[in-house]
């Protein structure tokens, strides 16, 4: 569910990384390739940042980033680790600018579409900045081989 209407899991989250001018931060512990097919579609020079432990049995791999890369040249993503500390998933476009935007997500995008779920916006903002301060000092994610 989206704004309180049933909708396609895919479709929801290409629509929300396609209205970013800046940023994408993602925070999302179970990323895997579907992750990056909804990121595909991005505004050309949007700086993406996946935060992930990559935990999971369909964790992502370093041979299906790589081969996204290669096929989507122009969608510039990186990854640091989350630390440990996240349960819950959310996007947040545009950090630090005007049009900072937050949406709590109920399941992981690699899973989009497998259950109902909802995505919400959460207009209060501000409450995450020292959260976003912290994931964005974490080292690299490491991709398995």
């Amino acid at each position: 569910m989206f704004n309180a209407k049933f909708s396609s899991a895919d479709e929801v989250y290409e629509s929300i990384y396609r209205q970013a001018k800046s940023t994408i931060y993602v925070v999302d512990n179970y990323i895997g390739l579907r992750t990056l097919v909804h990121l595909k579609n991005s505004p050309t020079g949007v700086d993406i940042i996946l935060f992930s432990d990559n935990v999971g049995n369909n964790k992502l791999h370093n041979i299906e980033f790589m081969d996204f890369c290669k096929e989507y040249p122009t969608v510039k993503i990186s990854m640091q680790k989350t630390g440990g500390i996240f349960h819950d998933r959310f996007i947040v476009l545009d950090y630090g600018t005007a049009d900072e935007r937050v949406f709590l997500c109920g399941a992981s995008s690699k899973d989009a579409g497998a259950r109902i779920t909802s995505i919400v916006e959460d207009y209060g903002t501000e409450k995450y900045n020292s959260v976003i301060v912290v994931l964005l000092k974490n080292s690299p994610l490491v991709l398995p081989k």
